[in-house]
């Protein structure tokens, strides 16, 4: 990861990095820095190559190799104290208690309320997005950050890979009836299933963050704005 005070900084570095091959994209952390994350790499070591052969072409000074499921929005109190996001949420909703034996059904009950929790980690990590200049991402910076290239980036922000494109995206996820949205579930608009061309990260009180046409900002609309009302197709589940 790199990081900048002026998003014009992180914006040139990110499209460095893209010319180069190398998926990109920037965010803003808590402190108002942006921060550019990129690659997608099987391993640690893979990950330190590749950054020193940027080190080496003089594109950054330094690297931070940060875990997939890492907290990136905060810096950490001590060095290699950050924590996951599961754990980060659980610690601030749950008080702490002796460990019980648990059922089956209670351990079944747990991970899915886990899973719940990185819904939830999704939908405020897209909102962190909300106001950045709709300009990167997508295939190239050129042609700006694309809706399926937003999401993409959010999931990947909490160690989640999806498809590229929207349509594939559509395929891969859990059908979601539109009353059962909860946190984090794509939503999805377009003509009929075949022809989806827009997505989203809904984001709680019938609301989604998307990436909307090129020289807007990414955004939180209502669902039943009448323009996406129209054209909503349905609803996908990855955790």
């Amino acid at each position: 990861m790199g990081a900048f005070a002026d998003v014009k900084n992180a914006e040139r570095f990110t499209t460095a990095l893209q010319k180069k091959g190398i998926e990109a994209f920037y965010f803003r952390k808590d402190n108002g820095i942006y921060a550019v994350r990129f690659g997608d790499f099987p391993s640690r070591e893979k990950a330190r190559a590749a950054a020193a052969r940027l080190v080496a072409d003089h594109l950054i000074d330094g690297y931070y190799v940060a875990p997939p499921n890492e907290v990136v929005f905060k810096a950490p109190k001590e060095p290699g104290l950050q924590k996951s996001p599961v754990e980060e949420i659980r610690q601030t909703r749950e008080p702490k208690r002796t460990e019980q034996p648990r059922s089956p059904e209670s351990a079944i009950k747990q991970a899915r309320h886990g899973d719940r929790d990185m819904g939830a980690i999704a939908a405020r990590t897209a909102e962190r997005f909300v106001g950045i200049p709709y300009r990167w991402g997508g295939d190239t910076v050129v042609d700006g950050m694309d809706c399926s290239g937003f999401v993409r980036a959010v999931y990947n922000l909490c160690g989640v890979s999806i498809p590229r494109t929207s349509r594939d995206q559509f395929k891969a996820g859990e059908a979601v009836t539109r009353p059962d949205l909860q946190d984090g579930d794509l939503v999805f608009f377009g003509a009929a299933d075949d022809k989806i061309n827009h997505v989203g990260i809904y984001v709680g009180n019938g609301k989604f963050v998307h990436a909307p046409r090129r020289g807007e900002e990414i955004r939180i609309t209502p669902i039943d704005e009448s323009y996406f009302e129209k054209r909503f197709v349905g609803a996908r589940r990855y955790f």
